[in-house]
């Protein structure tokens, strides 16, 4: 044993010698597993922390469309109330379609499945159905309308082939107002049947369904245990019954005319459906993330028609269905009703409390250092020049080697627990605010599509809960940025100012690019896109906060030769 541990040190020491004397200019990052107080008998291990300058920038209206997931519902937290609906365009699944002699409209279904994960399916085929895109179990009050409003693609003021940005506040820009009376056409009734086949007209609550829809046949398909005969199970989301005399109107006596024949004929002929959500009572409610975009998203119209024979017979009635499918142009609408006020904070100083709030509400900007440059005063280092002697060594800002070796860097935030006790948001995204992008640290870490809660959890660690229960009180958060500081050290990285957000599903940062935010002075303010998809707040201790136990820093741990 004596043996072992003697070589492993010899090895240890051998790898930190060759580090130094290494013609390779990058950094060497040693483990902890390799490095540590055990094994470490010519260099130590330490660590620092850093002050850092936080403050709260509040957002106008954002950016909204193009997205890919649509939000829709009610959603309340110490910020007050955030209400969300949509506006989406449609699309058929055939153009030029025929119909048959004599049709006649059995049902029409509007379907826009939940994320879900499966959990359990038990011996009877009962499946469990773990439902992660929705928040809250409360109904909300759900009316549809035709849309008159017509999404464009392109902005007729831009440049050539400039994309249409349509903005949170129902805008296309500061000076044009999309009304609530052209997004509010004809409504559309939601109905049911009875056992016999009976249509009736049903209120427009929509209750959050979480054990998917078992649809059976009719009543003469009955198995030998008298119960009607299962044709499918549906998994959970939306599922309205809407009356069909609307679609018979606006679809299948359109047959044969120009507006089924091609998508921008029919765009401009049924240009959208609008999806407003509200209040079912004062208190609560419920706030859903959907993809219409989902291939499994659309509106069923069932219907049968009659079909000639060959025979001297009558002719036969067939049963069969017409898809319209919901299109990837839509428009979120996201209000923001405020209770406690949100403020900008103070970019020279930072804050006490950074206050974060998705949609368009907040978001927070850190400082990691007080500047770049040597004051121009005294010519002596400031604060990032100091931090970066005390690690590397330089020339003429170029590096030539290490001093200290940086073995792990983090941020740490403590969330204000006087202030939130619940619904904090599980994620935060940290990102460059001068290239709205990811940092290194990002591409880095292990992406997980099938679970987004558990994907870049080493870079974006999620909320450190009270007991690790899932419900427990938030404590802090700890966000990994190693690369970050070593680009920073070693590849004379500009000290960027860093952004911190609320996240619904930090994947989304991967590949689409950050969205506008509305501005007076027509900056290039942008806001990251799962944080406009998040109703979600917090609030977190900052550089400022008078708990000095709960400061926001910068921690760092590195290795030092003896």
């Amino acid at each position: 044993m004596k043996n072992n541990k003697f070589a492993l040190q010899i090895v240890s020491f051998g790898l930190i010698v060759l580090s130094f004397i290494a013609c390779d200019k990058d950094f060497v990052n040693l483990e902890s597993d390799i490095i540590n107080d055990d094994v470490a008998t010519n260099f130590d291990i330490l660590s620092e922390q850093y002050d850092i300058i936080t403050y709260t920038k509040t957002l106008g209206p954002v950016q909204s469309n193009g997205i890919g997931l649509n939000t829709l519902g009610i959603y309340d937290d110490i910020y007050g109330r955030t209400t969300s609906s949509f506006v989406t365009q449609l699309s058929p699944s055939s153009f030029d379609p025929v119909f048959g002699e004599e049709v006649e409209i059995d049902s029409v279904v509007l379907t826009i499945p939940y994320q879900f994960n499966i959990t359990e399916v038990d011996e009877d085929g009962n499946i469990t159905f773990d439902i992660d895109s929705v928040i809250g179990r409360k109904p909300i009050r759900l009316s549809l309308y035709e849309s008159n409003y017509f999404i464009r693609n392109f902005d007729p003021t831009g440049d050539f082939n400039d994309s249409q940005a349509y903005f949170s506040n129902k805008s296309a820009s500061e000076t044009e107002m999309i009304s609530e009376a052209v997004l509010e056409g004809e409504q559309l009734t939601f109905v049911d049947y009875d056992d016999e086949g009976n249509m009736f007209t049903v209120d427009n609550i929509l209750e959050i369904n979480e054990e998917g829809y078992i649809l059976t046949g009719p009543d003469t398909d009955i198995d030998e245990d008298d119960d009607p005969d299962v044709l499918t199970v549906q998994s959970p989301g939306i599922r309205i019954m809407l009356e069909p005399t609307y679609w018979q109107n606006k679809i299948i006596d359109k047959e044969g005319e120009t507006v089924l024949s091609s998508a921008n004929n029919f765009s401009e002929y049924f240009r959208g459906l609008y999806f407003k959500a509200e209040a079912n009572d004062l208190d609560d409610g419920s706030f859903l993330i959907i993809n219409t975009s989902s291939l499994n998203a659309n509106i069923k119209i069932y219907y049968s028609s009659l079909t000639a024979t060959t025979s001297d017979e009558d002719d036969v009635r067939e049963q069969t269905t017409f898809e319209i499918r919901f299109s990837s142009n839509s428009i979120n609408f996201i209000d923001n009703d405020l209770t406690t006020p949100i403020n900008n904070g103070d970019s020279e100083t930072g804050d006490s409390r950074i206050y974060l709030k998705g949609g368009p509400g907040s978001i927070g900007n850190i400082k990691l250092f007080n500047g770049e440059d040597l004051d121009e005063d005294t010519s002596e280092l400031n604060t990032f020049e100091e931090w970066k002697d005390f690690f590397v060594e330089t020339d003429e800002g170029k590096f030539i080697r290490s001093k200290r070796l940086v073995n792990e860097a983090n941020l740490v935030f403590y969330v204000d627990e006087s202030m939130v006790d619940e619904g904090e948001p599980n994620r935060l995204y940290l990102y460059d605010v001068d290239n709205k992008s990811p940092l290194v640290d990002y591409f880095l870490d292990g992406v997980n599509n099938s679970l987004p809660s558990f994907s870049i959890i080493n870079h974006l660690g999620p909320l450190q809960r009270v007991d690790d229960e899932p419900d427990g009180e938030g404590i802090k958060y700890k966000l990994k940025i190693t690369e970050h500081i070593n680009n920073l050290l070693l590849r004379d990285s500009t000290n960027v100012e860093l952004g911190i957000a609320v996240a619904l599903n930090v994947n989304l940062e991967e590949n689409i690019p950050q969205r506008l935010v509305q501005t007076s002075d027509n900056s290039d303010l942008t806001v990251p896109m799962s944080s406009i998809v998040s109703p979600r707040g917090t609030v977190l201790h900052g550089n400022n906060t008078e708990d000095e136990s709960k400061t926001v820093y910068l921690e760092i741990y590195y290795t030092e030769p003896n």
